[in-house]
């Protein structure tokens, strides 16, 4: 049984001992989980047995599993949370996580957390929040070790036993200069397996580019993925090194931008509560519901104004969700391609033109194919020539509009700072509706009356 398939059904038989009450066979099983796993276990839960686990949850561990949880069902643990518990759950916690807990605390609370900690980490955690939390200086973990090019190997060994202890996924110390600025990265591997009396400056890296910090996350994955990096140095606009961002923080970005997009494109949030109370869910849920009324509406206005040649030509009427519904489908895979290719940064005006010509010419060649198929199957089923002829222009000319709105709606709504995945279907949808119900109504009012 492979790791993923074993930690579900060690989830699906910890929550059996909950649904039971062996609450002391529950805590045992607690103790081998991650702080991502009881997350995860966490929100599949319903809100009062939710409850149950945290209060059997060792309170050292409280403040990692609260990082995982998404926005709503964090807030609502914090809820039940004194003062004197949340500071107690922070005891311990790497100070970039310590950060991204604080941003949703009430600020009163916040300041009280601040207080208990030393200075040193007082200094760290604010300057974390001082950047956005999705860039560069809000992912990275400030905790780092730093060493000069001028000294030698035996030197640099002899400061990380003084120090005792490095950040978990440490692959590299940043060199910098006497005021800080970045100049390369010792990997320790090669401080391992070289001379100790060779300098710093003799095999240490100067490959690996620094990341600014007002980067957003979305770059930092894409430099990541790019140069196969398994952290990398952030630093500020003067060069001076802030911190570290590691391979698991862009896991995290990677997983949160994935829930986004498939939530986003129903109109949801990815920090929802699965089990929220059904008035809240239902208000949530309503506003998009309301948009996708009024782009129906819109369709069915386009439909009445040809009223007069539906009853006439009842086999319209028959035919008529042929074309909008192969328009939406054409156009959903434009839509798709494109938007997966702006997040990629893959489209910029050197080839967009050349990707539009492309998503043109699948359209057409689309069209005329299944136009084919479909009149035949037309005239086959009313032995009306007219008809297949009329429904296979209609589809010809949506699959070309659709190909062309699944191309530029996403551009459009990024440049007007609007989420692709979030409205773009909705307009698509619109569009193809429209065209395709104006098109072949048209043409059959024009041909057969």
């Amino acid at each position: 049984m492979d790791a993923p398939e074993k930690a579900k059904d060690n989830l699906e038989l910890l929550r059996q001992q909950l649904d039971g009450g062996r609450m002391r066979s529950a805590r045992v099983m607690i103790n081998s989980l991650t702080a991502s796993e009881l997350a995860r276990l966490l929100e599949s839960l319903p809100r009062k047995k939710r409850a149950m686990l945290w209060e059997i949850l060792d309170p050292g561990i409280e403040g990692d599993i609260l990082v995982e949880l998404s926005d709503e069902v964090r807030d609502s643990l914090l809820e039940g949370m004194a003062t004197e518990e949340l500071i107690a759950a922070t005891e311990g916690m790497e100070v970039d996580d310590l950060a991204d807990l604080l941003i949703d605390l009430p600020e009163a609370v916040t300041q009280e957390v601040l207080q208990s900690l030393d200075q040193q980490d007082q200094d760290r955690v604010r300057q974390v929040l001082a950047y956005d939390e999705e860039s560069a200086g809000g992912l990275m973990n400030v905790d780092i070790v730093t060493v000069r090019p001028d000294v030698t190997l035996e030197v640099v060994s002899r400061y990380l036993r003084a120090v005792g202890k490095i950040t978990d996924g440490t692959d590299s110390i940043f060199v910098v200069s006497r005021d800080n600025t970045y100049v390369g990265s010792l990997f320790l591997s090669r401080l391992l397996t070289n001379d100790a009396d060779e300098m710093v400056a003799n095999i240490m890296s100067t490959d690996i580019m620094p990341i600014p910090a007002n980067t957003a996350s979305t770059q930092v994955v894409w430099e990541f993925e790019n140069r196969d990096l398994l952290s990398a140095p952030v630093v500020d606009k003067d060069f001076r090194v802030l911190g570290r961002i590691t391979i698991d923080d862009v896991v995290d970005v990677i997983r949160d931008e994935a829930e986004r997009s498939l939530m986003s494109a129903a109109g949801l949030d990815e920090e929802s509560d699965m089990f929220a109370p059904v008035v809240k869910s239902a208000a949530r849920r309503a506003l998009w519901l309301g948009v996708n009324l009024g782009t129906a509406f819109l369709a069915a206005a386009v439909v009445d104004k040809f009223q007069t040649t539906i009853d006439k030509i009842v086999l319209l009427a028959v035919l008529m969700p042929v074309v909008p519904s192969m328009g939406g489908v054409a156009g959903t895979q434009s839509l798709t391609i494109i938007t997966r290719a702006i997040a990629l940064g893959q489209v910029n005006r050197d080839n967009a033109m050349g990707i539009l010509r492309k998503e043109l010419m699948v359209g057409i060649l689309n069209g005329v194919g299944w136009a084919i198929v479909v009149s035949m199957v037309t005239y086959w089923w009313f032995n009306d020539w007219r008809i297949g002829g009329i429904i296979g222009a209609a589809l010809i000319i949506n699959l070309f509009v659709a190909a062309l709105a699944g191309f530029s709606i996403p551009l459009i709504l990024k440049r007007m700072n609007v989420d692709p995945a979030l409205a773009g279907g909705v307009v698509l949808t619109t569009v193809t509706d429209v065209i395709g119900y104006s098109v072949f109504l048209g043409l059959g009012a024009a041909l057969l009356l």
